[in-house]
């Protein structure tokens, strides 16, 4: 497939804070099996965001979409981000580029949490 995603998150010193994102590739996997889904981070965890599009690109990817794991756009997606992906169009101008929005922000996953706030209150 010419196409990958990679789920984008901030990174932790300590190893299993990854594990959400393990369980949120595991289950895109699941609903597209044909879909290369990676994970990425921005600090402290290996790959990053770099490293891992350099190994897309390698295996024949054209199109990356990157879905930033963030509970809201701050200046990490604000400034971080775009400045590394420009870089990354200069370097890779026969590919494709696409970054959403942050994770938190979108309605279903606000209503996630509405949930399950509710849910852990008894309420």
């Amino acid at each position: 497939m010419n196409t990958a995603l990679i789920l984008f998150a901030h990174g932790a010193r300590d190893p299993e804070w990854a594990n959400p994102m393990r369980r949120v590739q595991a289950a895109v996997r699941s609903l597209n099996p044909t879909l290369s889904v990676e994970l990425a981070f921005l600090e402290f965890m290996a790959p990053n965001l770099a490293d891992c599009i350099a190994g897309l690109i390698g295996g024949g990817v054209k199109k990356i979409v990157i879905m930033p794991m963030f509970i809201a756009r701050g200046g990490h997606l604000k400034r971080d981000v775009p400045e590394l992906l420009a870089a990354l169009r200069i370097a890779h101008p026969d590919v494709e580029f696409v970054l959403g929005d942050a994770i938190g922000e979108n309605e279903i996953v606000v209503q996630a949490m509405a949930t399950a706030a509710l849910e852990f209150a008894g309420l």
